[in-house]
C-alpha cells in the first residue's frame, strides 16, 4: 500500500518532480544550505524524494490525510516517533502538515524473496516493534481495526459502482467468515503494511519504515500480511509462528493465522479497488487489484481445506 513491492533499493525517479512540490521543499527551514530534491520510485500512497543537504541525505514525504484509508498524517507522526524511540524506524527530523523529513537509510530495500531469506530477523524485528512502539506511543493514536476496514472499503465500493461491484457481496460474506474463525484478540500498535519494501537492510541491521498504516490491532494481522505480502509456504508460516510466539503452533493459531493471512488479501485487493478510483498517483491499480486476488483465491482454498470447507 505505501509501498510498491519491489526487489530493487528505493532510487532517484527520472520523472520530473513538481514545481509545486520542489518549490515547497526547497523553502523548507530545516536545509542549512540550498538543495535540490529529487523524486523517488515506489511510493504509491505517498510523493517520496531525497534531498542531499550538508553532506547528509534524507528522505522527504508529502502527504496529505487519505480519510478514506484510514491515513491520518498526525497518527503516522506519532507512531514515526514511536517507531523511531524504539530503534525500530530511521529518525525523523522535521514534520509539518502534510510533510516529514526523515533520515535516509543507505541500504537495501527488500524483494519478497528477501524477506523469506531473513526470515528470523524480519519476524523478530515485527515482535519487537509490536512489544516496543506500542510502548513508545505518546497521546492520541488511531486503531486499524482489519475488519472494519474491510466494511468500509465494501462501502465506498458499493456506493461507487465499482467495476467489480457484482463480487462484493461474495467479498462481504468472507469478511464475516474470517472474522468469526479469528476470535477474540490480543491487541498491538501495529504497523499493518508489511509489504517487502518496507523493510531495508543497511548491512547491520533492519529498518521498518512507513507508518502510514500504523494502528491498534491484532498482532496476527501483521503476520498474515506478512506471511501474503511475501508468498510464504506452509514450512515459512510455521517457523513465523515458532519465533513470533516463541512456541510450537498449534491448530487453533494455524487456522486464525491463515483467516488472517486472507483478510489481508481481501483488504489488499478491495485498498486497490478503491485506488483506481481514487487515487492521482501514476500506478497500475487495476494489475495490483488482479494479482491480489489471485493471490486471495489461492488463500482460500488452504482456508476451506484447513477448515474442512
Amino acid at each position: 500500500m505505501s509501498s510498491a513491492p519491489t526487489p530493487s533499493a528505493p532510487t532517484p525517479s527520472s520523472a520530473p518532480i513538481p514545481p509545486s512540490a520542489a518549490d515547497r521543499i526547497r523553502a523548507l527551514a530545516f536545509w542549512q544550505g540550498a538543495v535540490d530534491p529529487r523524486p523517488l520510485d515506489g511510493g504509491i500512497t505517498n510523493t517520496n524524494f531525497v534531498v542531499e543537504d550538508a553532506g547528509r541525505k534524507y528522505v522527504v514525504r508529502l502527504g496529505d490525510d487519505i480519510p478514506l484509508h484510514n491515513i491520518m498524517r498526525f497518527n503516522e507522526l506519532t507512531a514515526a516517533r514511536a517507531a523511531e524511540a524504539a530503534g525500530i524506524s530511521p529518525a525523523l527530523r522535521h514534520s509539518e502538515p502534510g510533510l516529514f523529513v526523515i533520515d535516509f537509510i543507505d541500504g537495501r530495500t527488500y524483494g519478497e524473496a528477501d524477506v523469506r531469506d531473513n526470515l528470523p530477523r524480519v519476524v523478530e524485528l515485527v515482535r519487537r516493534a509490536h512489544v516496543e512502539v506500542t510502548r513508545q506511543l505518546r497521546g492520541p493514536a488511531l486503531a486499524f481495526w482489519t475488519f472494519h476496514v474491510l466494511r468500509s472499503y465494501l462501502h465506498v465500493l458499493r456506493d461507487g459502482g465499482h467495476r467489480l461491484a457484482a463480487e462484493l457481496p461474495a467479498y462481504a460474506a468472507l469478511a464475516e467468515r474470517v472474522e468469526a474463525l479469528v476470535g477474540p484478540s490480543e491487541i498491538v500498535f501495529g504497523h499493518n503494511d508489511l509489504l517487502p519494501a518496507n523493510f531495508i537492510d543497511d548491512g547491520r541491521r533492519l529498518w521498518l519504515i512507513d507508518w502510514d498504516y500504523g494502528g491498534f490491532n491484532t498482532p496476527l494481522f501483521d503476520l498474515g500480511g506478512l506471511a501474503s505480502n511475501n508468498g510464504f509456504d506452509a514450512a515459512q508460516r510455521e517457523t513465523m509462528l515458532e519465533i513470533y510466539y516463541d512456541r510450537a503452533p498449534d491448530d487453533a493459531l494455524r487456522l486464525r493465522l491463515q483467516a488472517m493471512l486472507v483478510a489481508s488479501l481481501l483488504r489488499e485487493a478491495l485498498w486497490s479497488m478503491v485506488s483506481e478510483q481514487h487515487s492521482a498517483i501514476a500506478f497500475d491499480y487495476r494489475a495490483y487489484t488482479a494479482e491480489n486476488l489471485s493471490r486471495l483465491a489461492a488463500a482460500v482454498a488452504e482456508l476451506d481445506a484447513m477448515a474442512g470447507g
